[in-house]
């Protein structure tokens, strides 16, 4: 706990978090009053994160991570950050899921580096390795990654829910219907969204709430009318909303158009990470990266492609109720 004399040092330096809507409790710092009861999103760059070669250079992925919590939390220390990003999702000695994103296949799923570096500051900040899972839908996605598949207890663990099951019963939300892997029901007390940001050929952006058609046994149940309002609904599931906290957008690399799988014709290096735990807010300013790489190179918007993606709005909406969508309610922090 934060004593306080501590509070008191740290609310002058403005490193003190006030009250906020979400499920971390980071809503903003004392010297930025401005943005109170804002959806907080921090898109954070380093325009030298690939080296020789193309590949990405892992002190400078770890550095970005680093800058991009610190900038979300107000922690300027890593290790102090990462506690309290586990103490505020209720994990302590409990299991961190870390989601990523293989479906694409090698060249645009989530960087391995980058989960990595996340495990790392975890692991830093007093997480047991066994109390760490890597998973997707199956090992194909995972593998794409550059994961290999372990089930060792006490040991980093990476498995996907071919391995674990799902369960039986179908949940209800609205107009969808799915059955939950058991990583995200039975094991995980909290989950690390890490997408990876790409075109997708019927909802247009995919990101951090489409990140959660892997964690269902029938995602293609969920892709009518352009994934509206697929989507929303499946985020506003309670396992769902209760559980992923904080994403961890990876933008380092992403696809443009022809999405979602890999087209290095329509290759795209952004060198970002996009940090929040509002899911709409950080999916909208997704949305807008795209639409502007797009029009550089020359490309109709989402809408007249016929693929504008809606879920945004409709998760936003009085019935799912999951974030904001409105830029006046969102503070974006570039850094």
């Amino acid at each position: 706990m934060t004593s306080r004399r501590e509070f008191l040092k740290e609310a002058a330096t403005g490193a003190v978090l006030i009250g906020s809507q979400t499920p971390l409790a980071f809503a903003g710092l004392l010297d930025t009053r401005a943005e109170a009861g804002k959806a907080r999103v921090v898109v954070a760059r380093d325009a030298a994160l690939h080296g020789a070669g193309g590949q990405l250079d892992a002190g400078h992925v770890s550095a970005l991570l680093d800058r991009a919590i610190a900038s979300y939390t107000g922690i300027h220390e890593p290790v102090a950050a990462w506690k309290h990003i586990v103490a505020q999702g209720h994990a302590e000695g409990k299991v961190v899921g870390i989601k990523t994103n293989g479906l694409g296949g090698k060249g645009i799923s989530t960087h391995a580096v980058l989960v990595f570096a996340i495990a790392d500051r975890l692991q830093k900040a007093g997480v047991q390795p066994g109390n760490i899972v890597i998973w997707d839908r199956n090992a194909r996605d995972l593998e794409a990654c550059g994961f290999t598949i372990s089930t060792a207890p006490g040991r980093l663990r990476c498995y996907g829910s071919d391995v674990a099951g799902y369960e039986d019963a179908v949940e209800t939300f609205g107009a969808s219907h799915a059955r939950f892997s058991k990583i995200l029901t039975r094991e995980c007390a909290m989950v690390i969204n890490v997408p990876i940001l790409k075109d997708h050929s019927m909802a247009g952006v995919t990101f951090a709430m489409k990140n959660m058609y892997g964690v269902v046994e029938k995602p293609q149940d969920l892709h009518g009318g352009n994934c509206n309002p697929g989507v929303a609904d499946l985020n506003a599931f309670p396992v769902v909303r209760q559980k992923i906290g904080l994403t961890i957008g990876d933008a380092m690399t992403s696809v443009y158009d022809g999405g979602p799988g890999f087209h290095p014709e329509r290759l795209w290096q952004p060198n970002a990470l996009i940090v929040g735990e509002d899911r709409v807010a950080i999916d909208h300013t997704a949305w807008g990266m795209l639409e502007k790489k797009r029009a550089e190179m020359g490309l109709p918007t989402f809408e007249a492609a016929g693929r504008p993606p809606r879920y945004i709005a409709t998760a936003a909406d009085a019935t799912h109720r999951l974030g904001t969508n409105d830029p006046n309610h969102i503070h974006l922090l570039e850094v």
